[in-house]
């Protein structure tokens, strides 16, 4: 089975900066893609940022210039340094991985979810 952990949520000021980390393990065939997605209570869950294996790039318009994802070489963690961040940021953040658990089977994998709060 494969496994996400996230670290680094918590309160933050407005205009402050967060960096969360998530890192794979297991049954790790493959990696395709990983990403951080958010979540507020009674909403739903939509994409923050995404990187591919081949190095491609994908943000929300809402935190263009302002989020930041990032891999290790093996691309088994994955990052997201948040600045300026606002009280519109305050979500659950979960990870994502597009992983193959062998050669011919993948499936999205989660994260628990790190909590984020920006707030006065």
């Amino acid at each position: 089975q494969v496994q996400l952990v996230e670290s680094g949520g918590g309160l933050v000021q407005p205009g402050g900066s967060l960096r969360l980390s998530c890192a794979a393990s297991g049954s790790i065939f493959a990696i395709v893609a990983m990403g951080w997605y958010r979540q507020a209570s009674g909403k739903q869950r939509e994409l923050v940022a995404t990187i591919n294996r081949g190095g491609g790039i994908d943000y929300a318009d809402s935190v263009k210039g302002r989020f930041t994802i990032s891999t290790d070489s093996a691309m088994n963690t994955v990052y997201l340094q948040m600045n300026s961040l606002t009280p519109e940021d305050t979500d659950v953040y979960y990870c994502n991985g597009k992983i193959y658990f062998s050669m011919t089977e993948w499936n999205d994998f989660w994260g628990q979810g790190t909590q984020v709060t920006v707030s006065s």
